[in-house]
């Protein structure tokens, strides 16, 4: 569900035609819908109210200060995987002590400012990890609460860049090695272990990978605790889908109807840490057709979106809907054409062999469902400033950030004194 339709023949992102802020703020923009993150957040909060629950927003998905801001307010806790996603967290008004730090390699640096700041927990990945966050918590005079993430070696039947709960992938504690690692660790002082963490992957669209990772992992939990382990939580992680194209995901009720009765009884508080599932469906990229260019073999409309701005479809084959910001543009003859960006590489493409209908040069087109991972892993990639983005509150809007401007591209660097007149870089 979001809140994005055609009125009178506008596309409107709530109260407000997207044409209005294409106009005023240029292409690309990247606009979001903050009653669709609102409404995505409560439905899941409410579907888990009869449990003790504890939901932390996956900062990686999309780690606008506004947005984030919006969701502390709501009541989340941030799930984040560097030192530069807590500072965000900080700056948006999350607190401390309902932020995670998950992330398979956090270096000393980073793990010093969590514990400076006093976060809740730790989500450790590996024996090595264990050793340097009690170390650094021993050189602040702190105990830090923890968990390790278990491997259970689950199929999330996802793509294979995003699946992460399989035994040849990065993350993770190997299931059969999680008892000895969690009896050294009992060990470690400046550790306090709560229980376990799990997360198999994203963009999952059933259940029962969810199911048969729990089970695997309560089987641990029994293990653990007959082994003298207080074992006080359970964090599931994130990864539910949403609607691309023709996805079929659980909605949050169905989820929680699916896992709860797993969970029930065994007294351990649930965390979750979802991301895409709250904002993936509430933003849309804008963007402006440059050209329309017939070739021998199919037609390509060129935009001014790149896979600068979107790389989703170039890194994972995704699939985004592409609509027109005009209703009556839908209207025309449908052929099979090639949206593609200005970036100098054959995979800048937003998509292939689409049907629709010809967009003339000058209209804009709204690509759907890029509010997860999209700006987040935008690039300046052939120098090309990253997006403005806007969010959208009822019939008002706002600039949440500007667009990089050429200044921006160069702003850090600097050209050492003599390099431009060195021998070395004169023409013979």
């Amino acid at each position: 569900m979001d809140l994005y339709e055609y009125r009178r023949g506008a596309l409107c992102c709530e109260g407000v035609p997207l044409q209005r802020i294409a106009d005023s703020v240029g292409t690309p923009t990247y606009v979001y819908s903050l009653g669709t993150v609102l409404g995505h957040y409560r439905r899941f909060a409410e579907a888990f109210a009869d449990v003790d629950c504890q939901i932390y927003y996956s900062a990686k998905a999309n780690s606008s200060m506004a947005l984030m801001a919006a969701l502390a307010h709501a009541g989340a806790g941030f799930d984040v995987v560097s030192a530069g996603e807590l500072y965000r967290v900080r700056r948006a008004g999350g607190a401390m002590g309902k932020t995670v730090f998950a992330g398979v390699g956090k270096t000393d640096a980073e793990i010093e400012v969590a514990v400076r700041a006093g976060i809740q927990m730790f989500n450790m990945e590996s024996w090595p990890e264990a050793l340097r966050l009690n170390s650094i918590a021993r050189r602040f005079g702190k105990k830090v609460r923890a968990d390790f993430r278990i491997n259970p070696d689950v199929d999330a039947h996802t793509h294979a860049h995003i699946t992460t709960g399989r035994s040849e992938n990065k993350f993770g504690v190997p299931i059969a090695e999680a008892p000895e690692v969690y009896d050294r660790a009992r060990k470690l002082r400046h550790i306090d272990l709560v229980g376990v963490h799990l997360h198999i992957g994203s963009q999952i669209t059933e259940v029962a990978p969810y199911q048969a990772a729990i089970r695997k992992t309560l089987g641990l939990v029994k293990t653990l605790r007959s082994r003298g382990h207080d074992m006080r939580t359970f964090d599931l992680g994130g990864g539910m889908g949403i609607i691309y194209d023709r996805e079929r995901p659980r909605t949050a009720r169905e989820f929680a109807s699916a896992i709860l009765p797993l969970l029930h009884g065994q007294e351990l508080k649930l965390l979750l840490e979802p991301g895409r599932f709250i904002v993936g469906n509430a933003g849309v990229l804008l963007t402006r057709v440059i050209y329309v260019k017939p070739a021998a073999r199919k037609t390509f409309v060129i935009v001014d979106a790149g896979m600068n701005d979107l790389i989703r479809p170039t890194l994972y084959g995704a699939y985004h809907a592409i609509v027109p910001l005009r209703e009556r543009e839908n209207r025309g003859t449908k052929r099979r054409i090639d949206v593609v960006g200005p970036i100098c590489e054959s995979a800048d493409f937003l998509a292939k062999d689409r049907l629709m209908a010809l967009p003339r040069a000058g209209r804009c087109l709204a690509v759907r469902s890029v509010g997860a991972y999209c700006f987040a892993m935008s690039s300046n990639y052939n120098s090309r400033g990253r997006a403005a983005e806007v969010l959208v509150d009822g019939k008002q809007w706002h600039v949440i950030r500007r667009r990089e401007s050429y200044a921006d591209l160069v702003r850090g660097e600097t050209i050492p004194p003599g390099v431009a007149g060195s021998s070395r870089g004169r023409r013979g």
